[in-house]
């Protein structure tokens, strides 16, 4: 097994005694299962820049400043020593979320160390004592799924209560132990309060968790607990143990074309980076995508404003569409 050199450092060091094999690799990083003291960790080795496939980081590390004005503003300019410190703000990121997250009572795996670009921290282990599967390796029943479900959903509050928002949830990254569900993978957390992007990436997280358990209890495709949430957080009145019913109703105001695009645009880009991590081919691109999307908007808000014209006995409140477009996010719906 060739080890990277950064694991041999940590075994010079003493944070580990050996390197047990490894476990798998993602994106952004490949993950080993070390030994220290006879217990087994994980140890989380991030790939260099060049070798990540993470698309769109300019929208995670929206909001993202580090205290040492020196190397914020060469992060700002992208000078070379700049760009080097990005990286290193990068993977910090996902140590300071796990930190913070366990802190507020959210299931992460408790951290060790982080040195020289290496996490080191809990194995989250099953019944027998294995490395846990993740959701998308497991087939369950109705009531599994929900049970499953409405535990998830009460971490992403508990991760919302505690400012941020997981930004790349999905079946993925969560891991069911023997004693419930552990989420996992932090580097594009997002802080709720200083990123513009929040509420759609908590949007979607909710809708990744609804399209996959979804296929074993069919009823939670309808709910609308990732607006519920964020309206709930936005109001102020969002609190860890706040009840949620998955009900939402739409927003008053005017048809927002602009914002439709968006929505649909992001929704397309879901499914294409979806497609690639499952090593599935991309659709092929639509002639005149953009002008069909402006025509299909337009036809949209004419027939909000016609229906709002014809009511009667008090004028009927006109969907928001931005809202309404969220359900596009559940791939497969």
């Amino acid at each position: 097994m060739n080890a990277p050199n950064s694991l041999s450092g940590l075994q010079d060091l003493g944070v580990i005694d050996e390197v047990v094999r490894p476990l798998m690799s993602g994106k952004e990083a490949q993950v080993f299962l070390v030994a220290r003291g006879g217990e087994h960790r994980v140890a989380k080795v991030y790939k260099e820049a060049n070798d990540r496939s993470f698309k769109n980081r300019a929208a995670y590390a929206e909001g993202r400043r580090v205290r040492n004005t020196r190397r914020q503003r060469a992060m700002d300019k992208r000078t070379r020593y700049g760009r080097a410190q990005e990286e290193e703000a990068w993977m910090s990121a996902e140590v300071d979320a796990i930190y913070r997250l366990s802190a507020a009572g959210v299931r992460v795996p408790q951290p060790y160390h982080f040195i020289d670009g290496v996490f080191v921290m809990e194995l989250i282990a099953d019944a027998r004592g294995e490395p846990a599967p993740r959701l998308v390796d497991v087939t369950l029943t109705g009531d599994e799924a929900r049970g499953l479900f409405q535990q998830l959903v009460r971490e992403v509050v508990r991760m919302l209560c505690a400012g941020l928002v997981h930004g790349d949830l999905s079946d993925f990254n969560v891991l069911l132990s023997a004693d419930g569900p552990v989420i996992i993978d932090f580097p594009q957390a997002v802080d709720a309060a200083k990123n513009n992007n929040a509420r759609k990436l908590l949007i979607r997280d909710v809708n990744n968790l609804q399209r996959f358990l979804s296929r074993f209890a069919p009823e939670l495709r309808k709910k609308r607990y990732g607006q519920e949430i964020w309206a709930l957080y936005d109001a102020g009145k969002l609190e860890p143990n706040t009840p949620l019913t998955g009900r939402f109703k739409n927003r008053k105001g005017k048809a927002d074309t602009t914002a439709v695009l968006r929505e649909i645009e992001a929704a397309e880009l879901d499914e294409h980076m979806r497609r690639d991590r499952l090593g599935l081919a991309p659709h092929p691109p639509r002639k005149n995508s953009r002008r069909n999307l402006e025509n299909a908007a337009r036809l949209e808000a004419k027939r909000v404003a016609s229906a709002s014209k014809m009511a009667q006995a008090k004028p009927t409140p006109t969907t928001d569409l931005l809202d309404d477009l969220d359900a596009l996010l559940i791939v497969g719906g």
